[in-house]
């Protein structure tokens, strides 16, 4: 306790204590800096250098490259073997019954969702550098990709003998194409990752703010519940994609409703509360629970059991997931044809899901202390989605359910998914036709359960209503343009938006005037601190933007709208002045040769609302104190007319400090704007300086040389302080008793 009172002695002691010149640009540039003498290296050295090959540059791009071999020498078998045995064990019993759902989403026979639980992953291991995500079928990016699926293969193309598609569909031939199409896409996919991470494109998912990806992932939970309605009731309907998809399937589901099967209904009812139940449980005893309770494997078990047992598929009409070949398909080469129809899906597929496996991984290595390198998950991403195309796979990334399991059940590196992968290799190989009974209405109720996590992501509308109504519309836009226009149209619409927030951000600034807190260098806002005081004869403006095209003019209109000084207006209050003054010279010498008595015309000037006029009969002072610009002059009748002394005082105002440490960048519109600015108050007697400008600023002002007559640097200060000081004594004026 003493050593924390002697701290805050020594705080309350601490003085600061700075006795300098006032500087400006033009001295610090000349006589206080002086720049490092560099020699630039020649452009062919610098090639030469970066394409040099050395033993240290080779290990680390290899080990760039392979992430796995930086970790897995050292790997503690004692303290990790364990935990990520068990964590593969429960994330590869969670990811079978999940890679054979999103497989429906996905528009594919669910064999292949196995298929993309497999390979996927086994390659992760080796290129990924996340120790906690879980690689392989997400429902968003099935969602997706079964949109492409059947818009390049629809029901009607694979119409038997001409007939109404809605009635006989050669559904063989239809999945055939449709595996087809969704390989092809996932090789594009693969490519556009990989490519982009090998051009260093890693920042690429910062464009997806957090507020757009869950209003995205929101929207596409409502899709993918939609679309598995008709499997919980088991009707049969079209697919639709597109805009307004979700309108039309929810209409077509209602149209059929009268056909539902009941038993279909039952079955996925009863699942559906098992389903929450476990989940529920899962999370109130998560701390308690070794493992969580495998709840979707154990559902997908005792289904398939009762629905082989009762033979639901041929008694009561139940809808099974049917044929599961035993073993791995052999490599084929992707159609390459249909690539330029599926190039913006495949990319906008790809920057989702780069975004959600980056977030996901950035989140869990924050979390437990070590980092994940953005381009190498892009590389890893679009290596996995490439090589695995070649084996039947659909496009994958990282599951949040699936990555939470795996880390809350012990798992410590990428282990752990190489074990779930071998697992589902294991199922793959050995028994997967034991899950040719299993009802899909099963696997619907699964999806549906598993999306409650993104519903929840509702429970942000109020919290970002509290915070950032900006960050708010991000996410309503983002939702409800996906919803309506689908995730394809939606997603471009949401980053469109997102980018003219940041527009908007710049055009409407929070503009202040400043003033200084007494006894101090400190300037802050005086609307909001009754501290902080204006100096008179000068103005502090500061605009919390960057300038260029875009607000150059705004930041003029606030300047003006803010000090209450608008040259145009005192312009022309100068000529009225001039006008009425001649008019009452003349009027007072006709006066006077009839009357020695004299009327003095007297203009009044509130330059925060307009120009007045109004004439006073009375007598001349023989001596008056004015402020002319800010300065104090006498009022002499002998020496001076009354018409020299109106014309003189536009405004109390002699210089406007330009506050340009919010300033990030300005272009070449924004150093004409400034520029015409100094010029324009100059001609009413208004200095303009600026003051807190970066170096990196400077440098840019230089560059769009800002610097010529009558700008100089001179006009420039590193602080307010400096740029007060230094206006304040080269008017020599009564100096405010607050300015030292």
């Amino acid at each position: 306790m003493e050593h924390v009172t002697a701290s805050e002695e020594l705080s309350a002691t601490l003085m600061y204590h700075v006795e300098r010149p006032v500087f400006n640009e033009g001295y610090i540039d000349s006589e206080l800096l002086h720049r490092k003498k560099r020699t630039p290296k020649p452009f062919q050295r610098r090639i030469a250098e970066h394409l040099r090959c050395s033993s240290e540059k080779a290990k680390s791009v290899v080990f760039g490259f392979l992430p796995i071999l930086t970790w897995l020498p050292s790997y503690p078998l004692k303290q990790y073997l364990f935990g990520d045995i068990v964590s593969g064990i429960s994330t590869g019993v969670m990811q079978l019954p999940q890679g054979l759902a999103y497989a429906m989403l996905a528009a594919v026979p669910p064999v292949f969702g196995l298929y993309s639980s497999f390979y996927p992953v086994l390659l992760y291991t080796f290129f990924g550098t996340s120790k906690h995500i879980s690689i392989g079928t997400f429902a968003v990016i099935s969602l997706m990709i079964g949109g492409v699926a059947v818009r390049e293969a629809p029901d009607s193309m694979f119409a038997v003998n001409g007939t109404n598609a809605s009635q006989v569909v050669d559904f063989e031939a239809r999945d055939a194409r449709r595996v087809e199409v969704v390989v092809a896409l996932t090789t594009l996919v693969g490519i556009i990752q990989f490519v982009l991470g090998l051009l260093r494109f890693g920042f690429l998912a910062i464009y997806l703010t957090e507020p757009l990806v869950r209003g995205f992932t929101t929207a596409a939970a409502v899709h993918v519940s939609v679309s598995q309605i008709k499997y919980l009731l088991g009707v049969h309907t079209a697919r639709f994609n597109g805009p307004l998809s979700v309108v039309y399937s929810l209409d077509a589901v209602f149209r059929n409703i009268a056909s539902t099967n009941v038993v279909t209904l039952i079955i996925g009812l009863v699942c559906t509360v098992f389903l929450y139940f476990i989940k529920d449980l899962n999370e109130r005893f998560k701390k308690k629970l070794p493992i969580p309770i495998p709840g979707e494997i154990i559902v997908v078990i005792v289904s398939t059991g009762i629905s082989y047992g009762m033979v639901m598929s041929e008694n009561y009409g139940v809808e099974v997931v049917g044929n599961i070949p035993t073993g791995l398909l052999p490599p084929k080469i992707p159609d390459f044809s249909v690539f330029p129809n599926l190039f913006p899906d495949a990319f906008a597929i790809a920057v989702v899901g780069f975004s959600i496996a980056i977030s996901l991984a950035k989140t869990f290595a924050l979390k437990h202390g070590y980092s994940v390198d953005g381009n190498q998950e892009l590389i890893a991403l679009g290596l996995c989605n490439f090589v695995s195309s070649f084996f039947h796979t659909f496009a994958v990334t990282a599951s949040m359910s699936r990555s939470l399991v795996q880390e809350s059940t012990g798992g410590h590196t990428e282990i752990a998914g190489l074990l779930a992968s071998l697992l589902v290799l294991l199922v793959v190989v050995a028994i997967g036709f034991v899950f040719q009974p299993l009802p899909t209405t099963v696997l619907a109720a699964i999806i549906m359960v598993n999306l409650l996590g993104m519903f929840r992501q509702m429970k942000d509308i109020p919290a970002l209503w509290r915070t950032s109504k900006i960050e708010l519309a991000i996410w309503l836009v983002s939702f409800f343009a996906s919803v309506l226009l689908g995730l394809d149209y939606g997603l471009v619409v949401a980053m469109g938006f997102a980018i003219l927030t940041v527009i908007y951000r710049t055009q409407c600034p929070k503009n202040a005037l400043l003033g200084q807190i007494p006894d101090t260098g400190l300037y802050f806002d005086v609307d909001e601190y009754e501290e902080a005081e204006e100096c008179s004869g000068i103005k502090i403006f500061q605009s919390n933007t960057s300038i260029y095209f875009a607000n150059s003019d705004l930041y003029v209109s606030a300047l003006k709208a803010k000090t209450g000084i608008d040259p145009a207006q005192l312009l022309v209050a100068r000529k009225s002045q001039l006008k009425y003054a001649k008019r009452d010279n003349g009027e007072r010498k006709a006066v006077n040769h009839c009357s020695p008595v004299k009327k003095n015309a007297v203009v009044l000037l509130d330059v925060e609302l307009g120009v007045t006029r109004e004439v006073v009969p009375g007598v001349k002072k023989q001596k008056d104190h004015v402020y002319t610009n800010g300065q104090m002059t006498e009022n002499h009748a002998e020496s001076e007319s009354e018409d020299d002394f109106f014309l003189q005082r536009l405004t109390p105002i002699h210089t406007i400090v330009l506050d340009f440490t919010p300033v990030n960048f300005i272009d070449s519109v924004g150093a004409k704007t400034i520029k015409s600015v100094i010029k324009e108050f100059a001609t009413v007697d208004v200095k303009v300086v600026l003051a807190g400008c970066s170096r990196t600023l400077l440098s840019d002002l230089r560059t769009l040389k800002f610097f010529c007559e009558p700008v100089t640097p001179d006009l420039i200060f590193p602080t307010i302080h400096d740029a007060v000081l230094h206006c304040k004594h080269s008017r020599d004026v009564p100096v405010c008793p607050d300015v030292q």
